[in-house]
């Protein structure tokens, strides 16, 4: 398979601009993708745009990671209803040094290759260019008519919040940095999610009127969730790639947890799996779907991917001690066991109120497992609540000192899938 045919039997390309294809297979193609400096780690929406740059210098093409450090402090209207707060350039050095840290762990950036990845920031060009050279450099090439149309000006110009002179000029600069990378670094191709569409094919006519070059593109599908939920999102908000903001236990929880079909599809995105093994895998999972072998396998190509197999190796501990061994007396867990679990919330709690014999309502909204002793009583009551892997069936349930582990530890179980652990001092 060529790289576009694979992509293609991945489900990773939706629009592509006719030409894009010969142009791969002719010569090595230096191509890049933006990324938007918000924060100081990338999440999982991210992971798709990090895998084209992956696939790409695979294939022996050049891949560039362009990091929006001027385009950040302007804001991209596309798929947004309204206008973002504008970042400081001291959080700006921030988020760029911490996206830069997470690029370089998945692309060979070794000056010695032909096709070593490059990483360049926009702020490098247009903090140069003065508004005067600007309107005449680059806005006489690209009309208003020609803006106007693209969707995502269109929807913000019929909503109720309308679009600043800023975002509208988003892609006016995103069409520009397309066109330095072609004079600059001989960039020919753009890739991106399906929603930048209108910003790239700018690029490409910019390069057209003002270079009377050729330049190609082709984006990707924005991911998806079978049940209508937002791909990435949890109750607990963004899974991240850095360790410190999403442990590697709830990133390998997240993709285990996947439903059959969303673990279908994800599968053939998210891992450099071959077509073979991922027809043996989804033949395996059909015969025994209760086994969760597509999940599992794609929890673990994804997790080593982004955080190593020493953290893989880890998280599959924690969820074993946690979810396979539920049936195992809790004293089989050590101390040890459970001060190093990881993704499980913990708590301190002074241990003279377990003395005293506080009740469970009370001790669970106390410690923070519940945000009410509404709610905890109504958990009890719906048989949700284990304390020490025994479920509690009554809320006249008092605490004593009998329910500490190794004499300090309490694990609640809320629901099936959250843990807490409360450490008396």
């Amino acid at each position: 398979m060529t790289l576009i045919e694979e992509l293609k039997w991945r489900g990773m390309l939706q629009d592509i601009i006719p030409g894009t294809e010969d142009q791969l297979n002719k010569e090595m193609t230096t191509a890049y993708i933006g990324f938007d400096p918000t924060a100081d780690s990338l999440h999982i929406g991210s992971l798709v745009p990090i895998l084209l740059l992956v696939h790409l210098q695979k294939r022996g093409h050049k891949p560039i990671a362009l990091i929006g450090g001027a385009t950040g402090m302007i804001g991209d209207p596309s798929g947004k209803s309204e206008e973002r707060n504008l970042l400081s350039e001291d959080q700006l050095e921030v988020n760029i040094g911490g996206i830069r840290k997470q690029l370089e762990k998945h692309l060979d950036f070794n000056p010695a290759l032909k096709n070593s990845a490059e990483l360049v920031n926009n702020y490098d060009w247009f903090g140069k260019i003065g508004f005067i050279e600007f309107l005449r450099d680059a806005g006489k090439h690209i009309t208003v008519n020609y803006m106007m149309a693209k969707d995502s000006v269109k929807k913000r110009i019929e909503g109720d919040t309308g679009i600043s002179y800023t975002e509208f000029a988003y892609q006016l600069m995103q069409g520009y940095d397309f066109y330095w990378l072609y004079k600059n670094k001989g960039c020919k191709l753009q890739m991106g999610g399906s929603d930048q569409w209108g910003n790239i094919t700018t690029g490409t006519e910019f390069i057209r009127r003002k270079a009377g070059g050729e330049a190609f593109a082709f984006t990707c599908p924005l991911i998806t969730k079978a049940d209508g939920g937002k791909f990435g999102k949890t109750e607990k908000g963004n899974i991240w790639l850095d360790e410190e903001k999403t442990s590697p236990y709830q990133f390998y929880q997240f993709w285990l947890n996947a439903s059959d079909e969303d673990a279908g599809k994800w599968i053939k995105i998210f891992t450099f799996l071959s077509p073979e093994e991922i027809a043996m895998l989804l033949e395996q999972h059909h015969k025994n779907p209760a086994g969760r072998l597509l999940q599992k396998s794609l929890a673990k190509e994804v997790t080593l991917f982004i955080h190593g197999e020493e953290q893989y190796q880890k998280a599959v501990e924690t969820t074993e001690k946690l979810f396979a061994g539920q049936n195992a007396p809790v004293e089989t867990l050590s101390a040890e066991d459970l001060e190093n679990m990881e993704g499980v919330i913990k708590f301190e709690y002074p241990i003279q109120k377990i003395q005293e014999g506080i009740d469970i309502v009370s001790f669970l909204a106390e410690t923070g497992t519940f945000p009410s002793k509404g709610e905890a009583r109504k958990m009890i009551q719906n048989g949700g609540v284990s304390i020490n892997r025994s479920k509690i069936d009554s809320i006249a349930k008092k605490m004593n000192t009998d329910d500490l582990l190794h004499d300090q530890y309490i694990l609640i179980q809320k629901g099936r899938k959250n843990y807490y652990l409360v450490r008396t001092h």
